[in-house]
């Protein structure tokens, strides 16, 4: 009988999961328009005009750190509290709250790595219109205007952004509800006692009345009297069949940031859409809401699996951001004076004189909770990044491993089709690190377990990929089967971790495995727990080489409103809609921590998710979730990961060949040749595609799939140092052009090709059927080598390049060293002691610069100074390698094999000189055709200081 149960719950969940995803195509019905979710109707229909808000200047109070001031709302007599911090790093952080809240609003914890170290404020000058206070740095000033409220900060002149300049802050008090029983009887207690509050005080004191109504304390009360318009969906709402009990009535929270001389937004993932985000003017504004939305629907505005509430504003002078906390379902609208304006409308303007400076508006709306937002002054895209990781942390350093290429689908059957596929690689010579399992390798959805039958000698399979030097990856979600023969639900259950209901029972709701229920993950008491599981005795069947996957965890119900958790539900004394964005990051953390915890602290994590916020970056790698085998989704993810990268995220990667349908070879082959150029490198496809193993299209395409792989293990060097440098800085590893070439407008809406670090510049090819491309080449006092050919182009300047299908479109700048490893071995840990080829491309002064860095690619001892950081430089003919961490220490067996020297001229003889102050001649050829000088087998080891001259 229970395996009949279980056989129908499967048929029950494959027609659920069926109907969700339609015909393989998102069915927007699923998920709500803005004017569908009552709040941001609500606060949409506020128009631009004169705030009701004005700031009370008699409440001010200034200390060291801080300012503070109430803000009153002229129209329901509402107070609220403003704080104003001047933070570390040019940061400006504005709180707003209510002064007396009905109960504590939420406000995000563990998102910070720290509480934010500020510096001091002082008063510039001060009159009944408002109060200006420094900022410090270059003629920096905050203007708080009183009536109405808003704040403009300034450098010089120059308003570098204003917040309520339209009006359209707006801050939903707690109240009681009106038509309850229990409202009418405190209203009614509270009207007697006023009465007789106001007998006894008049008797005693004639003027106590007036004094009684202009006392501030007393103006609350007045706002509760006041009646207010009850609008639909204050209270209750609905969306299909799921109703929104909404408990504590309405409490959205907006304000809009007003950003002059701006033309270019962007930021704010997850979106399907392009890197420049658009004005929303004439649709829904983009959403910020974790949602499992299967094959979602390209350039459009609607909320995917993750949601980073980061927003950069970029023009030639100067590059700003807005970092809105708060986890609640988020829209985001965008408008601007220059948007729909052709170039001949520009132009016009330009002819005619027209004086309108560019500018574009930003509104966020939230749900609930508070404003607390962190106004990132830049100037330079550098400074936002490094402001930005002062606050949320930087990219998390994986294991070298997990930057080679990933193999997965849902699902490989049993181990003998794991045993296969791996010898598969080995016989058509195609290096790959990690094979992964689905959610078919578990004992019927129940997670941290295997199917007895398919999966029955766990152990013998993960050692069997030891032995080839690699790993696994098993998928661990964070819906637990209901089942009361499942250690795990029964130890969720009786230690109360689950989320409950509105009533205070466990919730449940539909997923992989038939009835589930969600442990309460913003619990740290939970997330210890569920870190205990990864230890090697209470994981059976894992390995130090088996590593996770969480999916599933925006977190996805198929039963819910949106394919999510209603809202309602309840983790201890604050409502799911609370906290819903932070779901998928804390279940990110939890598992990362409970990898780290199962080595005694030793082995780096690697941990994959699905759904994550603002700080996610601390804890592993981000895909972009369900595409399909279409060549607009390859496209597309090129923005989608530039956008993470801008917010911090910069593992980052899209299923190669596309989840649902079957790639055509061509698109097959034009996936590998971009995935290979993005940080995270993982092909996966759907249960019901046909297998797409790399060798099953031909030789010609073995050829060309194994040619882009090879090409990624050559780089690895290149990508860990990037990696190191993210994790040191919070630059992006994968960025935008305008990144690096921040004043060349003609940078600042590509999103067709992108730079690896500063170096190299990848075009992938991305049109079927394509003969060639165009790509940019920025700097125009630059040079950039074709790294296939060596051909050497200009910069500033739009390159024609004609490909074939085993073209892919990469260039290196002129300037600077790139170190590869040429001898590709089955997977990138046989590849640790091989030796390094230096690729050195001359800029036009003749110098370039560059980095190597080394450790042993898995533990953390680099945070004890085990490491090797040199810099390599050319310069007056002399390449040199000097140490960069004199204090580290580390030792390599790689050595240089191979120097090629790109745009050099040739010389009469090349002299190396080691640490010990021997010489030694070094052989070499030069090709006149190309200026490309080999050294061959210099022979120094990659960890000590070397020169090598040319004369």
């Amino acid at each position: 009988m229970a395996a009949f149960t279980e056989r129908m719950a499967s048929v029950l969940l494959l027609w659920l999961a069926v109907c969700l995803s339609g015909t393989w195509a998102v069915d927007k019905g699923n998920f709500k328009t803005c004017d569908q979710s009552a709040f941001c109707k609500r606060q949409r229909a506020l128009k631009p005009g004169e705030s009701p808000y004005r700031a009370l200047l008699e409440t001010m109070e200034l200390t060291n750190t801080r300012l503070t001031l109430q803000l009153i709302n002229d129209n329901n007599k509402v107070r609220l509290l403003l704080e104003l911090y001047r933070l570390q790093g040019n940061i400006t952080r504005v709180k707003i709250n209510e002064l007396k809240p009905l109960k504590p609003r939420y406000e995000v914890p563990d998102v910070l790595i720290r509480e934010p170290p500020t510096e001091p404020l002082s008063l510039l000058s001060q009159d009944e219109n408002g109060v200006v206070l420094s900022l410090g740095a270059e003629s920096q000033r905050v203007i708080v205007s009183a009536r109405p409220f808003r704040l403009d900060i300034m450098e010089g002149r120059d308003v570098l952004m204003s917040l309520n300049s339209r009006g359209l802050l707006a801050f939903e008090h707690l109240r009681m509800r009106k038509d309850t029983f229990s409202y009418k009887v405190t209203s009614t207690v509270a009207s007697v006692w006023d009465n007789i509050k106001r007998v006894f005080s008049s008797q005693a004191d004639p003027e106590g009345e007036k004094k009684e109504e202009a006392d501030p304390a007393n103006q609350a009360e007045t706002a509760k009297e006041e009646e207010e318009k009850v609008e639909d969906g204050m209270w209750e709402e609905s969306f299909k069949s799921h109703a929104d009990s909404k408990p504590s009535g309405p409490s959205a929270v907006s304000l809009d940031f007003s950003l002059p001389g701006v033309e270019h937004v962007y930021g704010i993932p997850e979106h399907a859409d392009t890197l420049r985000l658009k004005t929303t003017d004439n649709g829904d504004p983009y959403r910020l809401y974790n949602l499992d939305v299967f094959q979602y629907e390209l350039y459009n505005p609607m909320a995917l699996y993750g949601a980073v509430p980061v927003m950069l504003a970029h023009n030639a002078q100067r590059t700003t951001g807005i970092f809105w906390l708060n986890a609640a379902e988020t829209w985001v609208d965008i408008s601007s004076n220059t948007a729909g304006k052709t170039v001949f409308g520009k132009m016009l303007d330009y002819v005619q004189g027209s004086s309108e400076t560019p500018q574009t508006d930003v509104r966020w709306i939230s749900e609930s909770g508070i404003i607390d937002v962190f106004i990132m002054l830049g100037p330079t895209p550098k400074d936002i990044f490094s402001q930005y990781a002062s606050l949320t942390g930087t990219q998390s350093f994986p294991p070298l491993s997990a930057l080679a290429y990933h193999q997965c689908r849902w699902n490989y059957n049993d181990q003998k089709d794991v045993q296969e596929v791996d010898a598969g690689f080995d016989e058509h010579d195609i290096p790959y690190d990690f094979i992964w399992l689905d959610i078919e390798h578990t004992d019927g959805k129940r997670y941290f377990t295997w199917d007895p039958h398919k999966f029955a000698s766990p152990k013998e399979m993960l050692q069997g990929l030891v032995e080839k030097k690699r790993k696994m990856v098993a998928i661990v979600d964070p819906h637990i089967k209901v089942d009361s023969n499942y250690k795990i639900h029964n130890e969720i259950r009786s230690k109360g971790f689950y989320i409950k209901n509105k009533d205070g029972g466990d919730y449940e709701g539909w997923c992989w495995p038939g009835s589930a229920g969600y442990p309460d993950f913003t619990r740290a008491d939970m997330r210890a727990w569920w870190a205990s599981m990864f230890a090697y005795d209470q994981y059976e069947g894992s390995m130090e080489n088996l590593y996770t996957w969480n999916d599933m965890n925006e977190p996805s119900v198929f039963n819910g409103p949106e394919v999510t958790m209603h809202k309602d539900a309840m983790h201890g004394a604050w409502e799911h809609r609370d906290v819903h964005n932070l779901y998928g990051f804390y279940v990110q953390m939890a598992t990362a921590e409970g990898l780290i915890q199962r080595s005694g602290g030793v082995e780096r994590p690697f941990v994959l998710t699905r759904a994550f916020f603002a700080g996610s970056q601390r804890y592993g790698a981000v895909w972009t979730g369900d595409n399909a085998a279409e060549w607009d989704h390859l496209k597309i993810s090129i923005p989608m990961c530039l956008s993470l990268g801008l917010v911090g995220i910069s593992f980052c990667g899209a299923d190669v060949g596309g989840f649902f349908k079957s790639p055509s070879t061509e698109l097959l082959v034009r996936w590998y040749q971009t995935g290979a150029y993005q940080p995270f490198f993982r092909a996966h496809a759907h249960l019901d595609t046909p297998r797409r193993e790399p060798w099953l299209f031909g030789p010609e395409n073995t050829a060309l799939i194994r040619e882009a792989v090879r090409q990624r293990y050559t780089l690895l060097p290149y990508w860990y140092q990037q990696f190191y440098q993210a994790h040191q800085t919070g630059e992006p590893i994968m960025r935008p052009l305008w990144v690096e070439y921040p004043q060349d407008p003609a940078t600042f809406a590509i999103d067709d090709e992108f730079l690896i670090g500063r170096d190299l510049l990848v075009h992938p090819v991305t049109e079927e059927g394509a003969r060639g491309v165009t790509a940019y080449l920025p700097g125009k006092d630059e040079l950039w080598f074709d790294v296939h050919t060596f051909q050497k182009h200009n910069g500033a300047q739009n390159l024609y390049i004609p490909v074939t299908m085993s073209s892919i479109p990469v260039f290196q700048r002129g300037g600077s060293i790139i170190p590869r490893k040429l001898r590709v071995r089955r997977s990138s840990t046989c590849m640790e002691h091989d030796p390094y080829t230096l690729y050195v491309a001359l800029n036009p002064q003749r110098t370039a610069e560059g980095e190597l860095y080394i450790d042993d690619g898995h533990t953390f001892n680099y945070e004890k100074k085990e490491f090797i950081l040199r810099k390599l430089s050319f310069t007056k003919n002399i390449l040199s390698s000097v140490n960069m961490a004199p204090d580290a220490q580390f030792s390599t067996r790689s050595w240089i094999e191979r120097i090629i020297i790109l745009g050099a001229s040739k010389p009469s003889k090349v002299t190396l000189k080691t640490a010990g102050g021997q010489e030694s001649q070094v052989e070499f050829e030069f090709d006149a055709s190309m200026s490309v000088l080999t050294l061959r087998k210099p022979g120094m080891n990659a960890g000590v200081d070397w020169s090598v001259t040319l004369q």
